[in-house]
């Protein structure tokens, strides 16, 4: 574009810009007092409800039949979660909570790793209040109950405690990947 033309053409979007200002009212009462008439308006009537058939009530005798709200023996034993975990597995809930078992498992990140005096430590990031923390083996992680079993220079592995279908606990694999350029690592 030659820069005539181009001249030109900024002189035209400058008028065309100062018509579409000239078209403009700053006087905005018109449309405060259509405002306010329309506030002023009463609401239409709420239309009243209609008439439903009344039903007729049903008294149940059972007679000889079971009670539909009472579980019968059969059904009892095999719904009924067992009273004691066969496995062992239960989490002990006399201990007590550690800081970062407030947080969800994913939002937490593995920064990197501390070796100080023999022992190595994971240095954890939690999203949500925004501070790093420091673990150790043995310390508890995530919500699910989740006990930090290894250490390495790519990630923290920890076994966590769910409950299945039947109430009964299991064990479950979990680890935090060392985050890499800010990514996960894989």
């Amino acid at each position: 574009m030659s820069p005539g033309a181009r001249i030109a053409c900024y002189c035209a979007l400058g008028g065309a810009a100062l018509a579409l200002a000239a078209c403009g009212n700053p006087d905005m009462t018109d449309l405060e007092d259509y405002a306010s008439q329309v506030r002023m308006r009463r609401p239409p009537p709420i239309a009243p409800l209609p008439d439903y058939p009344l039903v007729e009530s049903f008294p149940y005798e059972p007679g000889q039949r079971r009670d539909p709200f009472v579980m019968d023996k059969e059904t009892a034993a095999i719904t009924a979660p067992e009273t004691a975990d066969p496995g062992g597995m239960a989490p002990d809930t006399h201990r007590p909570r550690e800081n970062l078992e407030r947080f969800a498992l994913d939002s937490l990140l593995m920064q990197g790793i501390l070796q100080q005096d023999g022992g190595i430590w994971g240095l954890v990031f939690a999203r949500e209040d925004k501070t790093l923390h420091r673990v150790a083996v043995g310390n508890y992680l995530g919500q699910n109950h989740g006990r930090v079993i290894r250490i390495t220079e790519q990630r923290i592995d920890l076994i966590e405690l769910i409950q299945d279908g039947g109430g009964r606990w299991m064990e479950r694999e979990a680890s935090l990947a060392l985050i890499q350029d800010g990514k996960r690592g894989k």
